[in-house]
């Protein structure tokens, strides 16, 4: 499996879990959704980020120029969740590599204009830690 289709994974996980009290629920529907299993990258991604779960938001909030976190799309939660994980705590994931599959993942369950947001927010940030 291509690490894209692994953090494609990653981020139904999350996304899953924002809706879901339970962390290892998603993983279990998730399994029982899909044809090919989860895969350990999803899992370890997904796992790191429902465990600093406040400490992404709070670094996204820091980012986010304007918005309010409540009122960001679960789905660009999500997506920026999985891609403030990889950055920050992902050593073999370059940022400018997260920051594409996160713009990607975005246009491709958000739209156009999401994928520019989520692309802003996560410049920001990196330029933020240089």
């Amino acid at each position: 499996m291509k690490r894209t289709e692994e953090r494609e994974q990653a981020f139904y996980l999350i996304f899953q879990s924002l809706f879901s009290g339970n962390p290892s629920e998603a993983v279990e529907l998730f399994d029982e959704a899909m044809e090919q299993p989860v895969s350990e990258y999803a899992k370890a991604i997904y796992n790191g980020a429902t465990e600093k779960a406040d400490k992404l938001d709070e670094i996204i909030s820091k980012y986010l120029n304007g918005w309010k976190l409540n009122r960001i799309s679960k789905t660009n939660l999500a997506i920026l969740r999985l891609a403030v994980y990889e950055i920050k705590y992902a050593e073999d994931v370059p940022p400018a590599v997260a920051i594409n599959e996160a713009v990607e993942l975005a246009k491709t369950y958000s739209g156009k204009e999401d994928a520019s947001f989520v692309n802003g927010v996560l410049g920001a940030f990196v330029r933020g830690n240089e």
